[in-house]
């Protein structure tokens, strides 16, 4: 049907229907796999903590101090995960955060903060296909004498990842839990064994204490930037808020157990290498995988449990990898459906409730980075690496300094959208908390940082400059699109429906 204007309602009304994803009966175990999936433990633990160390390409961290920086950054992820929980109470939609900070600051603030937030979650979850190949190469290699090609391998794993996103999110959640719940008892098992054992040297406080770093709080600011990074994806459970079933009790457990089951366990493998390797910073952090050096024949482990670590490991990382892409999915799906980047986002596969584009695009991202490394031999200078983890470890502190930017924002916008929904003195320390802690992340990776990671801030400003653009855009789009609702006298259901879904009405 159309009106006297030519505008053809029924067609507008049918495609937004259909944009709508198909689970709506996931259970607070399938939120609990997609945050604890999306951060990774047993990856985080293996290769991100050197990075807090100072393995970056600056060389700065925490240095000794490791374990207190991830604390400082889990106490600072808690406050923010206390107020993210507390709007997942009452919103319940596929965007999260960015409908969040759009509660809290407006329309456009959180658009440009959803931007913000689901393209580093992008690159993140394409970091990840850039690094998994190249880890089970290595792997095959050294251990079976087995030679295929690292970029094979992540091109292999792209066509997993599609698979894993198209056939249902309860396949994903469940595949993560999976991978997850199989890797985190051996890897928790053999760190704690190297506490009972002493590493080399004995138990200490020293690791707990900020005199302990080099480069004093300046290098713990700075191992918190990675330290975060360790935590991403805690918040990630709220993406499936409109597939839960129950997401006003499931949602909230999840991020807030997430962050700290996960996190003692991050503290517990930080202590564990800082005195596996005596203490020594150097070898520590020129170490590109300390526990599986940990986990060899000569220290503290044989080669059965260096083969299970490299394998487990292996498995976490493809854990997260696809954490990281479902949460991108579904915040593509989110801003497509409001009309803030292209509808083509929207489109839901009508069988499996999957929104079939975002998930193509996402893995598309994927795999022309892994044809950049390649074809660029690395970006970045190697400096004794593999030719795949300069790129990855810059793109892993490029995504991570972004999430801290919007988790230090939805601090910001808790006050006005949280005021009268929480307990306003605990909200305000959660907000004065979690701002400091996200601030001095922020501080520590652009203060005196050496390239190549000095660049991530000058990327960042463009990619927020672009959604500034295209929010200015939207506006103008949106008042002529008010406009011919006007004048046809109609209002889509569909747009009433997430914004019941922003309201905790619905599900």
């Amino acid at each position: 049907m159309a009106d006297g204007g030519g505008v053809n309602v029924s067609s507008s009304i049918d495609r937004r229907a259909n944009e709508q994803l198909g689970e709506h009966h996931l259970r607070v175990i399938d939120a609990i796999a997609q945050s604890v999936g999306f951060m990774g433990p047993v990856f985080s633990s293996a290769l991100l903590i050197p990075l807090v160390v100072g393995a970056g390409a600056s060389s700065k961290g925490a240095g000794i101090a490791t374990p207190l920086a991830i604390i400082l950054a889990g106490i600072g992820i808690g406050a923010i995960g206390w107020i993210i929980a507390a709007y997942s109470k009452r919103i319940h939609a596929a965007g999260a955060l960015y409908d969040y900070v759009t509660d809290g600051l407006g329309k456009r603030i959180g658009f440009v903060a959803g931007w913000l937030y689901y393209g580093c979650t992008m690159i993140l979850a394409s970091a990840i296909v850039v690094v998994v190949g190249g880890i089970t190469s290595d792997f095959l290699r050294s251990t079976y004498g087995v030679g295929i090609p690292y970029w094979l391998l992540d091109l292999i794993y792209a066509i997993l990842l599609f698979s894993f996103l198209y056939f249902g999110v309860r396949i994903s959640t469940r595949v993560q839990l999976t991978l997850v719940f199989s890797s985190v008892l051996f890897v928790v098992g053999f760190l704690i064994s190297v506490i009972i054992r002493g590493g080399h040297g004995g138990n200490t406080i020293r690791p707990f204490n900020p005199t302990a770093s080099a480069d004093g709080w300046s290098g713990i600011f700075f191992g918190i930037i990675y330290a975060i990074l360790l935590f991403v994806g805690f918040e990630s459970a709220a993406n499936l808020g409109e597939e839960t079933a129950h997401p006003k009790k499931s949602v909230p457990l999840a991020i807030i157990g997430s962050v700290v089951v996960v996190g003692v366990i991050f503290v517990v493998g930080a202590y564990a290498q800082d005195i596996g390797f005596g203490l020594n910073v150097a070898k520590w952090a020129a170490n590109p995988a300390p526990l599986f050096t940990l986990g060899a024949s000569g220290n503290f482990g044989n080669s059965i449990i260096f083969d299970l670590l490299n394998i487990v490991v292996i498995l976490d990382i493809m854990a997260v990898g696809l954490g990281a892409a479902v949460a991108t999915t579904r915040g593509l799906f989110a801003m497509a459906r409001d009309r803030r980047i292209p509808s083509t986002f929207a489109k839901v596969n009508r069988r499996w409730g999957t929104p079939v584009n975002a998930i193509i695009f996402q893995v598309l991202v994927g795999v022309a980075f892994v044809v950049l490394v390649r074809l660029d031999k690395g970006v970045f200078p190697l400096h004794g690496s593999p030719q795949y983890f300069p790129l990855f470890a810059w793109m892993a502190g490029l995504g991570g300094l972004g999430l801290v930017v919007v988790y230090a924002t939805i601090a910001i916008g808790a006050i006005p959208g949280l005021w009268n929904y929480a307990r306003r003195f605990s909200l305000v320390v959660a907000v004065l908390v979690g701002f400091v802690v996200s601030a001095g992340g922020i501080f520590g990776s652009i203060y005196k940082v050496s390239a190549p990671d000095n660049q991530w801030i000058w990327y960042l400003i463009g990619w927020v400059a672009c959604g500034s653009a295209l929010t200015i855009w939207n506006l103008a789009h949106e008042n002529h699109s008010l406009t011919v609702r006007s004048e046809t006298n109609v209002e889509f259901a569909v747009p009433e429906m997430v914004e019941q879904l922003r309201e905790g009405d619905i599900g």
